[in-house]
């Protein structure tokens, strides 16, 4: 409780007395001018659009509106009256989802030289809405001049639907947030030790068997995406300009796998049964890759992510498989590492082919594959070494730390169900995940290499959509800000604590069951039985 009481007092203490900061929007934009007057938005303000390419996004904001609000605005090609104005930005699109914002007493104008930014114009038009709306269905907007563009290309979350399945319905609400606050990758971790979800037609098994149980339950009716859920899914990110990139774990982390086609196990070691593919057979590749070529057909991001991490976990019957120890014996692998390394760079190979990228964890940044045709996500925050090798050879980074970017951590001192840090008992609050500082991280010189950062949402400890919500929000709008706003921007941690302020009535207003940093008690914290004080 001490360390809430004395959020609370720095937060008092520095919130100036007339704020300077668009009241509502975060992430907040690259820059705003205040300016006198508002607009009157009512259901007569007509959306009217100059190009017919951004007809998608003008639906798009009726559709918001419609939902949000009630209010029923047309799309038009010109107007007479006050209106919200989409028009292309004139000059070349230099960065990606730029777009301008420029509100008067007579007209909205939102423009940019892309959809995707137009896009963005929109999602901030809807915040400021949200926050101006009235009981009689207007809207008094305040006059306001944007110019707004992403710090970072590379704006992430994953979800870990491995260990908890939530479904479709779930992973549409999680989209729709993430593009209300301008996230614009879904890193989907569809396999692991407990369940495997994506169905693959030439191995039924996978999603019959290999689904079968999760984290919690071993016994839990098997839970997969189909094919055709996959592609819904995959439509309604493309129209919130977020890209979906599937994870499919290996060669550890494959105990789902392995129980429905155990002839491709590698073994495992007492703690990890069956965790590993097996290196030394040829089948295991051919198996391997025709699952990533069907997975390839369903996602049109061209980037898989092939995990990678953690292998030692459970590789210790390597030592005695017989087709491991002729592979090392034919290739001269010295060691499990180097056969780890073998299987990941053939891997990696196979999803060049098929014209992806081949994603991993930052155990993979020693591996010698072209770096042109890799990303490295760097997860341990104690292992800085990893992301300094994988900068030094030329791979491109996408930062998702345990600490602060985990969300399965917990938030404060008092919440009992979720991780810390075990040396020293760090955890994840907002305000770490706001003040993460990526330049800190690197050289200058390696700047470019960085894309950008990513929030997990692990789910060892989340059972249930309020534990799942109650970790996410209002996180995910520190993330927003961290991965948007430009570092030298960002330094107002009280002026975004007023922001979020105004958030937290929006999330009560959807029902969601959010952690309030400012007074904790308004939502208890989720107990998942089994989990206390872990």
């Amino acid at each position: 409780m001490k360390t809430f009481i004395l959020f609370l007092l720095l937060t008092a203490a520095c919130i100036p007395v007339i704020s300077q900061q668009p009241d509502f929007i975060i992430p907040l934009p690259d820059k705003f001018t205040k300016q006198d007057g508002s607009f009157s938005l009512d259901q007569y303000t007509p959306i009217v659009i100059r190009e017919s390419a951004f007809r998608d996004q003008a639906n798009f904001l009726q559709q918001e509106l419609l939902k949000r609000n009630g209010l029923t605005l047309a799309v038009q090609s010109q107007s007479t009256v006050p209106s919200i104005v989409i028009d292309r930005l004139p000059g070349a699109d230099n960065v990606k989802g730029e777009y301008k914002l420029s509100i008067t007493p007579k007209e909205i104008s939102i423009s940019a030289r892309s959809q995707e930014g137009i896009f963005y114009g929109v999602t901030s038009l809807v915040q400021l809405i949200q926050q101006s709306i009235s009981k009689n269905a207007t809207a008094l907007i305040p006059c306001w001049d944007i110019e707004d563009k992403p710090a970072f290309a590379w704006r992430g979350i994953l979800l870990d639907e491995s260990r908890y399945f939530f479904g479709k319905e779930t992973v549409k609400f999680i989209l729709d947030w993430m593009a209300f606050y301008k996230l614009n990758r879904f890193h989907w971790h569809l396999t692991d030790d407990p369940g495997w979800r994506l169905e693959i037609k030439k191995y039924p098994k996978l999603g019959l068997v290999g689904g079968v149980g999760n984290y919690f339950d071993t016994l839990a009716a098997a839970k997969y995406y189909t094919q055709e859920e996959i592609k819904e899914i995959i439509a309604y990110a493309q129209q919130r300009f977020i890209e979906v990139i599937p994870e499919i774990d290996m060669p550890g982390h494959a105990r789902g796998a392995n129980k429905a086609y155990p002839q491709f196990s590698g073994g495992g070691s007492k703690q990890y049964p069956e965790f590993t593919f097996n290196p030394g057979r040829e089948e295991t590749y051919k198996y391997l890759t025709d699952i990533l070529k069907e997975t390839n057909a369903l996602f049109p991001s061209e980037m898989i992510h092939l995990g990678g991490d953690e292998v030692h976990f459970g590789n210790e019957q390597w030592n005695t498989n017989k087709d491991v120890q002729q592979l090392m014996k034919d290739k001269k692998l010295a060691n499990l590492k180097a056969v780890e390394t073998y299987f990941i760079e053939r891997m990696a190979d196979s999803v060049v082919r098929m014209n992806n990228k081949a994603l991993f964890w930052d155990e993979v940044a020693g591996s010698s594959f072209d770096p042109a045709n890799s990303i490295i996500f760097w997860w341990r925050h104690d292992r800085a070494e990893q992301l300094k090798l994988a900068l030094s050879k030329g791979f491109t980074v996408v930062l998702t730390p345990r600490i602060p970017l985990y969300f399965d951590f917990v938030q404060d001192t008092m919440q009992r169900v979720g991780r810390r840090w075990k040396p020293d008992g760090s955890y994840s609050s907002l305000q770490l995940v706001y003040d993460f500082s990526p330049s800190r991280l690197y050289d200058a010189k390696h700047a470019p290499l960085v894309l950008g950062m990513q929030g997990s949402i692990w789910t060892e400890r989340i059972s249930t959509t309020d534990k799942l919500e109650y970790m996410m929000f209002p996180r995910i709008a520190g993330l927003a800000e961290a991965s948007w706003t430009a570092e030298n921007k960002r330094k107002d941690f009280a002026g975004f604590s007023r922001r979020i302020e105004k958030h937290l009535e929006l999330y009560r207003k959807h029902r969601l069951y959010f952690y309030n940093p400012f007074s904790p008690q308004e939502n208890p914290e989720p107990i998942v039985p089994g989990f206390i004080n872990r």
